[in-house]
């Protein structure tokens, strides 16, 4: 049997761009762009980084897998198709994109172009002060004029001018073994460089197929869908959308994310543009999309799939979406940076559901890490991906070797999850380890408390995190955001809680806020939580541990 075909990102793009050249490609406010105009663009500034010897520097075969051998050149932008074309430009010159928070401190953005070996920075100019004191004196910097009147930094040159300068030199053969790089969110620590193959992370997290060939690639593009990333490219789940979108063939719309979240505008985008496939994080996103949508009448009959993840969508506001869809299917995706989707959830008029069908690469690890568990043996483990995985986190060998460990002789992926194995081959996924509670010697998973707490028709939202107690250790907080104008106490809370999960899960204190604070990216904020949960009343009288 012949061996399946191994892509490159920009090599597969190629394909789809060769079938339809005219197809428009990127939508952002006034500006659309065409495919065969973004690879013109991305070839130009393709020519401008060789030019200035940023490319492939050694071969992936004389490394180790938490070692790069590209030149890396970091996105400091919010959403716009510069964004997309500056990605594409650099892996058409062997050279490695990777994503920067811009709200970071500018002390941690310059930690972070340390951190990742900067060659080139490509910028938003009203982002150039927060730059400023990062050491640039050798790295390239090219400016995107974002109309905020800012002046561009010294020695810096203008997006167009890089793309126009291009002296024609011939482009080099991209490699399925050039590196596709994302940066963590820093939800679990400093942020990480995840280090994938570009052939392992089309399959696994951009909707690419193991046996995908070039006709595979033209026929599928025949489909033209129009894909909307409402989440900002600075994380995973934006660019990830997209280029699942331009992969296939599809038209790419990009959110105005500059501004703040504004669900009348994500709306009437996804009416003008009649989109088919949108992609939101979490109850952050879907509360205020319901909120509108009783506010207002939106023509969504295009609009088919809401992809939804990074965060937990809760029972409650996915049936409130289909109620006003009701043609809609949400998918819910569980995956992370390191293992791409692991698993999904189909939910529909005819049935809403958190259960999710897990990836035929998705396994189960002992708690020692030492071996895959069989059907039925009950033990918490460790959820693991086999397969395409990463190769490891840039420049940390001991990170990469636990999070990265080879079991059984086979090299797998474990972000964090904790999962049971059922005997049914069924895996129920509770939670991230890291935000696990210890309370009174139970284990604790905030994700399934934070479930229970948000189905109640009062709560607009709710995270849960654990505090130290004398008694038990540790115990249960959570941080809850009412309706307007209602009441509940503590208690109530814990109660309502208490009827869907045990009760020593239950929160025994509550705090009511006005306002969820959440991360950019819509993920909880649990370091703000966490914090926030010293002033949380108490929710019940002392108990046994077990109560």
């Amino acid at each position: 049997m012949a061996e399946a075909m191994q892509w490159s990102l920009t090599a597969a793009l190629d394909i789809v761009t060769d079938a339809d050249p005219h197809r428009e490609m990127l939508i952002w406010r006034n500006v659309r762009r065409t495919y065969g105009e973004s690879r013109v663009r991305s070839a130009g500034l393709a020519d401008f980084f060789l030019e200035r010897g940023l490319g492939l520097r050694h071969e992936r075969r004389d490394l180790q897998r938490w070692e790069s051998g590209q030149a890396h050149v970091a996105l400091v932008m919010s959403n716009c198709p510069e964004y997309v074309e500056a990605m594409l430009g650099a892996y058409r010159a062997r050279a490695v994109p990777y994503n920067v928070n811009q709200h970071y401190h500018p002390g941690e953005i310059s930690a972070l172009l340390a951190q990742m070996q900067t060659s080139a920075v490509v910028y938003h100019r009203r982002f150039g002060p927060a730059l400023a004191s990062a050491s640039l004196e050798s790295t390239v910097m090219i400016d995107v004029d974002d109309g905020s009147g800012v002046s561009a930094l010294s020695g810096s040159v203008n997006f167009e001018e890089a793309v126009g300068e291009g002296a024609g030199v011939v482009l080099p053969e991209t490699s399925p073994d050039d590196l596709y790089l994302v940066c963590t969110g820093g939800t679990t620590g400093p942020p990480k460089g995840v280090l994938w193959r570009q052939a392992d992370a089309f399959v696994a997290t951009m909707g690419g197929a193991d046996d995908a060939t070039p006709e595979f690639l033209v026929q599928r593009a025949e489909e033209k869908s129009i894909w909307f990333a409402t989440s900002p490219l600075m994380h995973a789940a934006g660019h990830r959308t997209v280029f699942s979108g331009i992969l296939q063939g599809g038209t790419a719309v990009l959110h105005d994310d500059a501004m703040p979240f504004d669900a009348r505008a994500i709306l009437a985008t996804a009416q003008r543009e009649r989109v088919n496939m949108m992609t939101i994080v979490g109850d952050a996103y879907a509360s205020a999309l319901v909120e509108e949508l009783d506010a207002q009448a939106y023509d969504l009959s295009a609009l088919l799939r809401i992809g939804t993840g990074g965060a937990m969508t809760s029972l409650k506001l996915k049936e409130a979406l289909l109620e006003r869809v009701p043609h809609l299917v949400i998918l819910d995706s569980y995956s992370s940076s390191e293992t791409g989707r692991l698993a999904f959830a189909a939910s529909s008029r005819e049935g809403v559901t958190s259960a999710f069908t897990v990836s035929q690469d998705a396994v189960v690890l002992s708690e020692d890490r030492s071996r895959f568990l069989t059907l039925g043996e009950g033990e918490v483990g460790w959820v693991a991906r086999r397969g395409r995985i990463p190769l490891g986190y840039l420049n940390d060998p001991g990170r990469t070797k636990q999070t990265f460990p080879i079991v059984e002789g086979e090299r797998v992926s474990v972000p964090g999850d904790r999962a049971v194995l059922e005997a049914n081959g069924q895996m129920r996924l509770l939670g991230r380890d890291s935000n696990v509670v210890n309370s009174g010697g139970e284990k604790v998973f905030v994700e399934e408390v934070e479930a229970a707490i948000t189905r109640h028709a009062e709560v607009i939202d709710a995270v849960v995190v654990g505090r130290p107690n004398d008694r038990f250790g540790s115990e249960v907080v959570a941080i809850v955001q009412l309706r307007d104008g209602v009441e509940l106490t503590p208690r109530a809370i814990r109660e309502y809680a208490a009827e869907s999960i045990a009760r020593f899960k239950a929160p025994r204190a509550v705090l009511f806020c006005a306002h969820i604070q959440r991360l950019a990216s819509g993920k909880a904020d649990y370091a703000w939580a966490r914090a926030a949960a010293a002033d949380a009343a108490t929710a019940v009288a002392t108990e046994r541990a077990s109560s």
